[in-house]
């Protein structure tokens, strides 16, 4: 008799950190999961703006900026992995040759025609641009999860596109109805 092994994606969910994790690169985040297979997971930090927004980042790559929306917009540290390449995480309404499609309303692409386009008013409705992402190996947010590092819960679109980044650790932690304030950073351990 064979056994098989049952495996719960968390793509689509968001990864809040719990008090304990002491990580400097996960210290109170929220993290969105791109895809997670067993082959190892792969996400992006949404609550860090870094100290560079766009308008440094198109001048460093030689991009007029046509949209003067975009001139305070903050780029973020998705995370310690590929810390110099760049992800757009946005709606499903717009989609590039390089375009990984992770549900019907969200997309994650990593292509100098999508940041083009954002700067000339032309991207997707509702977006958050990084540099570097966060990784998994096989097994290893599994783990993370079973030592209490990681709540999870499903994503909220609200809370991914249009909560001010200092408030979407909160609405994160809202939408599974926790108090983050009132959990003990020794839960779960002896």
């Amino acid at each position: 008799m064979t056994m098989t092994t049952f495996f719960d994606s968390f793509k689509n969910h968001f990864l809040i950190s719990m008090p304990h994790l002491d990580d400097p690169h996960f210290e109170h985040t929220v993290i969105y999961l791109c895809e997670h297979t067993k082959a190892g997971a792969m996400g992006i930090v949404i609550n860090r703006p870094s100290n560079v927004d766009f308008t440094e980042l198109a001048d460093h790559l030689g991009m007029p900026v046509a949209n003067p929306k975009l001139t305070a917009e903050p780029i973020y540290n998705g995370g310690p992995v590929e810390a110099e390449r760049g992800f757009i995480l946005h709606t499903a309404d717009k989609a590039w040759s390089n375009t990984l499609k992770v549900t019907d309303e969200v997309s994650l692409s990593a292509s100098l025609e999508a940041l083009e386009e954002i700067a000339d008013g032309k991207g997707p409705s509702a977006f958050r641009i990084t540099l570097g992402c966060a990784g998994w190996d096989a097994g290893q947010l599994e783990s993370e999860i079973t030592n209490n590092d990681w709540l999870v819960c499903e994503a909220d679109l609200d809370v991914l596109f249009h909560t001010p980044s200092d408030m979407q650790f909160t609405a994160a932690t809202n939408v599974l109805g926790i108090d983050m304030m009132r959990l003990s950073p020794d839960i779960g351990h002896g």
